[in-house]
Order: structure tokens, then sequence, then C-alpha cells
């Protein structure tokens, strides 16, 4: 740990909190940005997580001090991952040298919503190259153009991804909170690893517009932040509130009462084994049953195990199609146009690219067809009958549960550039391929590695998972900060 840690005026503060002394006169949004690039400047060489940071951030925070309160984030310092468009001095290359140097025509609609919002945003940060969907025998939070993501509880092991960068960098407190995006656990993976709540809403809530996609069934932007009140704050921000009715703020939902008489359906997948992870996930269900909360133990998914393939199916299809669509609409000078394209830019620029495993999934992806394919609409309806009809609104309604808990994960592994990712388990796909929202929040430590709970829900269920969420949040406190050990000790 380093003086910066330790005396860093600003570690673990909240929004809230931040403007409060913005309020007070004791604080401008300058120097709190100020503040923040300064702890990346000496931080980030250990875990490697920002890609690039702002170079206009503190003329942008200087302005913002300058004018009334644009929103909920005013002044507020905000990464993004490297996959969303921005039309500022930053580069949008979700981690790969081939878009290096190509700057967005337009800026992602989520981007302009929080510039409304009154947020500095602050840099971009890295993540698993492509949001993971290159290759089988990737390493997590590795790209091309950013290196290795490190994880900030021990560097030697995997903050795991897609989006490493903003999950390493917000546990690392490197700003106030970041916009990670998720197809299949890229959200709540990384945060429930590094020790953050992570959201990943109701695929629709936040606009997909500017994203690097993978797949416009299953991709969706949401908060990684330290606390359930920036992750609902920051929703506000980001949500366009798709297909229910309007919500002012979302930070009206934290109810620290809210587990009280909510029916909470626990699910134990077969896959999260770790006894750690099993103790911690009994201790956590204790502190649910304690705050008021009915527990129906166990209930299960029936289709968990075998959504896989079918949605692997879908996400290769719509990685074809939708890839050429970003490039031309957002990124028209690039030396790619498409799929096509980058596989042989890859293959011409192998030595910086892949150095440590290949692009067979990319070389799938290619060979597929249009989305007209009778193989891709099959897939996508056992996807969306498996996860929805017979999976998650299934067990809801047979059990009159208003949502499931279960273990998020696994804690980090060690990073094997070698081999790979060492993966353990996670309770991501289900809610992924419903396209269902998501919550992780920080319920313990094994070995003092984190690991999250996580509350999944029905559609447009966000508010009902936020209150669930700082209710457990409250009473449990269970997040602690890193303090950038480079290996867990022996004991």
């Amino acid at each position: 740990m380093t003086h910066l840690d330790s005396d860093f005026e600003f570690l673990e503060a909240t929004v809230a909190q931040l403007h409060v002394e913005m309020a007070s006169g004791r604080l401008t949004a300058r120097s709190l940005t100020a503040a923040y690039l300064e702890r990346i400047r000496a931080l980030d060489p250990l875990v490697g997580s920002v890609i690039e940071v702002n170079p206009d951030a503190l003329e942008i925070a200087a302005s913002l001090d300058g004018e009334p309160a644009r929103g909920a984030l005013h002044g507020i310092p905000v990464l993004l991952k490297d996959n969303i468009a921005t039309t500022d001095a930053m580069q949008t290359t979700a981690g790969s040298r081939a878009l290096v140097g190509v700057r967005a025509s337009r800026e992602a609609h989520l981007v302009t919503r929080l510039r409304q919002a009154g947020a500095v945003i602050l840099g971009k940060t890295n993540l698993s190259e492509w949001a993971n969907i290159r290759s089988t025998r990737s390493t997590s939070g590795w790209s091309g153009r950013g290196g290795l993501t490190r994880n900030p509880y021990a560097l030697d092991r995997n903050a795991s991804g897609s989006s490493s960068g903003s999950a390493a960098a917000i546990a690392a407190n490197f700003a106030a909170v970041a916009v990670g995006t998720e197809t299949d656990g890229s959200i709540v993976s990384p945060a429930s690893m590094c020790g953050l709540v992570g959201f990943k809403p109701t695929v629709g809530l936040v606009s997909r517009d500017g994203i690097i996609p993978i797949s416009h069934t299953q991709d969706t932007a949401g908060p990684m932040t330290r606390c359930v009140a920036d992750a609902a704050a920051l929703l506000g921000a980001l949500a366009d509130q798709g297909g229910v009715a309007p919500v002012s703020q979302y930070t009206d939902f934290l109810d620290p009462g809210r587990l009280r008489g909510a029916r909470l359906g626990v699910v134990r997948p077969a896959s999260i084994g770790h006894p750690g992870v099993l103790a911690v996930f009994e201790q956590s269900l204790a502190a649910l049953a304690a705050a008021g909360a009915q527990l129906v133990d166990p209930v299960s998914l029936a289709h968990d195990d075998d959504l896989g393939q079918a949605e692997l199916e879908v996400l290769l299809y719509e990685l074809k199609v939708d890839l050429a669509d970003w490039l031309a609409e957002f990124a028209p000078g690039a030396p790619v146009k498409n799929l096509h394209d980058l596989i042989a830019w890859n293959e011409a620029h192998r030595t910086e690219e892949m150095p440590w495993f290949g692009q067979e999934l990319f070389e799938a992806a290619d060979a597929r067809g249009p989305l007209t394919d009778q193989v891709y609409l099959d897939a996508l309806a056992a996807c969306r009958r498996g996860s929805r009809d017979e999976g998650i609104d299934a067990v809801l309604a047979e059990h009159r549960l208003d949502a499931l808990v279960a273990p998020t994960g696994t804690p980090a592994w060690l990073t094997d550039l070698v081999n790979g990712d060492n993966e353990g388990a996670s309770f991501a796909t289900p809610a992924a391929v419903a396209g269902y929202p998501h919550i992780t929040v920080p319920m313990g430590f094994v070995h003092g590695l984190p690991v999250g709970l996580s509350f999944v829900g029905p559609a447009w269920s966000e508010p009902l998972l936020i209150g669930l969420a700082y209710g457990f949040e409250q009473a449990t406190l269970a997040r602690r900060p890193p303090t950038f050990v480079p290996t867990l000790p022996l004991v």
C-alpha cells in the first residue's frame, strides 16, 4: 500500500458525499478530477485498468464548476469501458490495435446522457479485447492495445472480464463510478471478483447505440460502483426507461427495509461448489433472513445448464452483422469494414495482436450466414424459451417469488497468459440470455478475495432489485478496499 492509498482524501467516497462537499464549497469538480488523475498516474501502473485518460478532463470539470447543477452526476468523474464511442479527444477501440487512431463519427447515446447529467468523462478503461468474443482460450482483461488488467486485491490474479478495467479501476478508487458492458457476465463477474456492485439492467433500458457490439439480443451497458446508492444514481443517468413507465430517480428505491417480506428463491448452482464461497453464501442467506426476507430454499432453473450452445449460436450470428453495422456508422475511416477484414488484419499483425491466443470465435462467426437463417432463428427461440418462459419467469411464478438470489461466482483465479482463463463458475448466464436485470453486491471474502451475491428479477424490475440489494448491503457492509498486494500471503 502506498501513501497515496492510505491518505487518499476520496477513498471510498460516494456520489452523495462528493456532492455534499461540492455544495459546501469545500470541493470543486476540477480538484476532484485532478485528485483522481493523480491517483491513476501513481497507482494504475500496478493495475493496468485505464487505457486512456481524457486530456480535456480538467478543463471540462472546471467549466462545470461554473454552471448550475445539470443533473445527478454533476461534476462527478466517470470512467467508460473502451467499447463505448465518444467524440472527444479519446479513441474507441475495444482494446484492438486495429482501431487505434480512429475517432468515432458520433458518440454513444449513453455518453450524451452522462454529459447531460453533468458527468466528467475521465477516461476509458481496458477490457478483454472485443469484449472477449475473439477466442475460447483468451485471458480476461488482456487486450492488444491495453495489455493486462490486474486484480487490485491480488495483482497476480485476474480481474475477470470483459469489463475488467472498469471493475479494477473503481475497486482501486480511480474514479467515482464507471460504466461497463455485458453480453454474458461481463459486468457482474468482474464486479464480484473486484468487490463491487455491478448492475446489468434489462436489455433495452440503457441504449446500446454506439457500443461496439457482440449481440443486440444480449448487449447492455450498466453501472460498476462501490455501493448500491452510486449504482442507482448512475443508472438514473444512463437509463432511457425502455418498455416501462418512467422512473424519475432510481435512488428513490434505496430502502434499507425492502427485504422485509420479500420472497427470494435461493439458487444453488451445482457448478459453484467452492467451499469458501458456499460458507460466505450461507452467512449471506442468514443476513437476508434476519432482515425479514422469506427464503424459498432451494429453487432450480430448468435450463440453467443447457443454454450454452444455443446462446453461442445467437452471439456468433449477431456479431457478424452487428459489428459490420457499427464499423460503418461509427468508424467509417477504420482499416477494417467487417469481421472478415478484421480477421485478416489480425493475421497480418499477429505478433502484436495474437501473441497469446487466436481468433477462432471470430472465424466461426464469419462463417455464419444472415439473420434469416433457420439455425439462428431456432437458437434464438430456444434461448428465449429456456431462459424466460421455462426459466426465470417459470420459477418466479411457481414459487411466487420477488427475485432469485445466488452466489455470483467463484473468487479470482491466477492469471495465466499461456493457458488462458481458468474460469470458475458464475450465475451470469440465465439473466444474460433472458435479457433480465441482475445486480451483484459484495457479500464477503474468501482468503482475501471478494465474492458477490446476485439478485435476479423479471424484466424491468430494477427498482425492486435496487431495494433488495441496498437492504442486503446495509445489513452486511461487506466491501473493503483493496491493498494492491502482489500475491496472496501463504498462511
